[in-house]
C-alpha cells in the first residue's frame, strides 16, 4: 500500500498538556489509484507521528465538512 503523508498543520489540543491535532494530507491513503485524502489526527501525548485517533476525509466532502464545523460552533456560541 503506497502511501505519502504531508503535515499541513499542527496546533495544541485545547484542555490537554501537551496534545495535539494534526491535518495531513496523504496520497493513496487504499492503495495504488486511491483517492488523496486529509487526515486529522488526534495525540494526547503530542505525537503528531503517531495519533491516537484519526479521520480520513475526502478532498470531495471537505465543503461539507467545513460547513458542518461551522455549524457546530455556532451553536455552541
Amino acid at each position: 500500500m503506497s502511501k505519502e503523508s504531508k503535515i499541513i498543520k499542527t496546533f495544541k489540543l485545547h484542555g490537554t498538556k501537551s496534545g495535539t491535532i494534526s491535518i495531513s494530507h496523504i496520497n493513496e491513503p487504499y492503495g495504488e489509484d486511491s483517492d488523496p485524502v486529509v487526515s486529522i489526527g488526534i495525540s494526547l501525548k503530542g505525537d503528531v507521528n503517531e495519533p491516537d485517533w484519526k479521520a480520513h476525509i475526502p478532498y470531495q466532502n471537505l465543503d461539507d465538512l467545513i460547513d458542518g464545523l461551522k455549524e457546530a460552533k455556532e451553536q455552541n456560541q
